[in-house]
């Protein structure tokens, strides 16, 4: 499947970056589109549109956590196995994008704050690098998946 063109259609269609990301992983995941947009749904916006950790990068983060995480807290192998993982994830998003939050991603686009969101118009969607950014995420989180 084309993870990243996928997430940047479902980001098209009116998901949140996160909701984007991590739905468009739904075949390796094994998540029902509904739960997955569940799941993501508070993570658009930087965090409710706070504006921090990037909503794409949150997804990739789901989708590796799902695919490779651990849940034994006591198995410290596979926690920091994983916390390297993400960690490699976040500096490769960096160094495509120039950070990791939203904000900074948003620099120089003119957004509403609080957490009411936008009408997704053409405008919207013209003016945001987010549907770059769900893409850039699956695709660098399918090259981590290719490690695993």
């Amino acid at each position: 499947m084309d993870h990243q063109s996928a997430a940047m259609e479902l980001f098209r269609e009116g998901y949140n970056c996160a909701q984007s990301v991590l739905i468009a992983f739904s075949d390796v995941t094994g998540l029902d589109r509904e739960l997955a947009g569940k799941l993501a749904s508070s993570f658009g916006g930087g965090l409710g549109r706070m504006r921090e950790v990037c909503g794409a990068v949150s997804g990739a983060a789901m989708v590796l956590g799902i695919v490779g995480g651990y849940f034994d807290p006591t198995d410290l192998e596979a926690k920091k196995a994983h916390y390297h993982l993400i960690q490699e994830f976040a500096r490769r998003f960096k160094e495509q994008n120039g950070s990791i939050v939203c904000r900074e991603l948003l620099s120089g686009v003119s957004v509403q704050e609080g957490p009411d969101p936008e009408a997704r118009t053409d405008a919207y969607y013209k003016k945001r690098p987010c549907a770059e950014l769900v893409g850039t995420a699956a695709q660098i989180t399918d090259d981590l998946l290719k490690t695993m």
